[in-house]
């Protein structure tokens, strides 16, 4: 029999990193066949500390089944347009975090757009973090309760922030461009973006992308998904069924096709497609990532 479960850190491990890590989610997962997970494109990285051996994936379905798979007990993954397929089987556990991106000098000691690559849509998180990020791993394995795996790892991520404090900082114009389009859940234009952070819209597009992997339309476009998304996964979580015209007018979409073809680049499938997909992991309380 198989069994799923989720747990939320809450505000207790963020204490200390001022909106750096948005969310942080405990996973179990026990007596799954073999499948075939999308991870979707958001507006965060995403940080895994695995807790029962690697991470196996790739960029097709075919490499995350094949033997070029990818491998790392510790998954950093940047800001990217396309799935990525992850191989799960048997048992899996693990702790998921979505950093913001713009923290990812003081917390990973790089500018996310160092993180973004066609051709591998994750990092090992060793390479990147060093060897104390895998001497936190196997802390984390030896612990017995979410709560201390949390706070083994609150304190590691506070840590690293502090010693991070003195490297290049985020330019202003950056920092408040990903401010604006958060506030506005990706919607705006590139000009109003560009007028409010009085640079011009070349020139905010090249130092977005130097800092965050993305130009500022593929960030909106990834805000209003990630809004859309989640309004969706709430109406599954209370089983009513989603009302996805409803859904594209709320969150900025043109129509109920729009929203569908944003579906599509981002999961590969239609929204109900995927639905049928996660709707057992959504039941269990996953699929809020980056969202309290």
């Amino acid at each position: 029999m198989s069994s799923h479960e989720f747990v939320r850190a809450g505000a207790v491990l963020g204490q200390g990193l001022g909106g750096m890590v948005v969310t942080a989610v405990g996973y179990r997962s026990q007596g799954i066949p073999p499948t075939l997970h999308r991870g979707l494109p958001s507006p965060y990285l995403t940080l895994i500390f695995s807790l029962e051996g690697p991470v196996v994936g790739g960029v097709t379905p075919e490499q995350a089944r094949g033997p070029g798979a990818s491998r790392t007990e510790i998954v950093v993954g940047g800001l990217h347009q396309r799935p990525a397929y992850i191989a799960q089987g048997g048992s899996e556990a693990g702790v998921q975090l979505a950093v913001h991106p713009l923290a990812a000098r003081a917390l990973l000691g790089l500018p996310a757009g160092a993180l973004t690559s066609d051709d591998e849509l994750v990092t090992s998180g060793a390479e990147v973090l060093g060897k104390r990020a895998a001497e936190v791993r196997e802390r984390l394995c030896e612990q017995r309760s979410w709560a201390d795996r949390f706070a083994v790892l609150g304190t590691y991520l506070r840590e690293r922030a502090a010693a991070g404090e003195d490297g290049a900082p985020v330019r202003s114009e950056v920092a408040e461009a990903w401010a604006w389009l958060a506030r506005h859940r990706g919607a705006g234009t590139l000009t109003g973006l560009a007028e409010h952070v009085a640079l011009s819209p070349r020139r905010l597009t090249s130092v977005f992308r130097a800092e965050t992997g993305l130009s500022p339309k593929q960030a909106a476009r990834l805000m209003r998904f990630q809004y859309a998304r989640n309004t969706v996964v709430r109406s599954v979580a209370v089983g009513r069924a989603p009302d996805l015209a409803r859904v594209a007018a709320e969150c900025g979409y043109f129509d109920h096709s729009h929203l569908v073809r944003d579906f599509r680049q981002y999961t590969g499938v239609s929204p109900t497609a995927w639905l049928a997909e996660e709707c057992r992991n959504i039941q269990a309380g996953g699929h809020l990532y980056g969202e309290e």
